[in-house]
């Protein structure tokens, strides 16, 4: 499939992309990609979340009071879970939420959320671009010359650009990763996905090794 390259003030070049059928063009696999950004979100959790239980408050271990005739429930520890200051009952304790997805799945996802994304119309393709210097206000005109400044959106390029990177770092909706970086999670999340030329052969390859 050949789509239109454009430049960075929106018009066209006049050559054209090679979008790979089997990456761009396949039947999409919503439960692949489903599973992949569950995995993703849960790899975001630290897992470090603790809190202190009836064992681990330090406090006397005395009997606080005698069994009977206080007219009042027996008590036995100031450590219990029913006294201000005592330990929690069941409180949440470390957990690794990391989930084992096989590669083969997670190229479906990413393949499966490309081709969701060209059925739709949401992917523009624009030649190789850099900045003299990081400049947000540099970044910002690429936006609006490609009709994305109101839109969150996910610049692919083809390798490392630390101009074109940190020009993009304040902007809230934009995220700029390289072709390596490709996440089902971050495909998803755009409204619009933006790939260079030099961001298409590796793509490809990436996902068909």
């Amino acid at each position: 499939m050949k789509v239109a390259v454009l430049d960075i003030k929106g018009k066209e070049t006049g050559r054209k992309a090679e979008l790979a059928d089997d990456v761009f063009k396949i039947e999409p696999n919503e439960h692949a990609i489903y599973l992949d950004v569950k995995q993703y979100l849960a790899h975001q959790r630290q897992g470090t979340h603790k809190s202190k239980e009836r064992a681990e408050i330090a406090g006397s271990t005395r009997k606080i009071k005698k069994q009977k005739g206080t007219g009042t429930a027996r008590a036995g520890s100031i450590k219990s879970p029913i006294f201000r200051g005592g330990g929690r009952i069941f409180g949440p304790r470390p957990k690794d939420y990391t989930q084992k997805l096989n590669k083969n799945v997670k190229r479906l996802a990413r393949k499966s959320a490309l081709s969701l994304k060209t059925q739709n119309n949401a992917i523009t393709v624009v030649e190789n671009f850099s900045f003299d210097s990081p400049k947000t206000r540099d970044f910002q005109a690429v936006l609006k010359a490609l009709g994305l400044e109101d839109k969150k959106s996910l610049i692919v390029l083809g390798e490392q650009n630390n101009s074109v990177y940190l020009s993009s770092r304040n902007l809230k909706g934009t995220e700029v990763v390289t072709n390596s970086e490709l996440s089902t999670y971050k495909i998803m999340n755009a409204n619009n996905v933006v790939l260079t030329e030099g961001a298409l052969e590796g793509i490809a390859a990436n996902l068909n090794k």
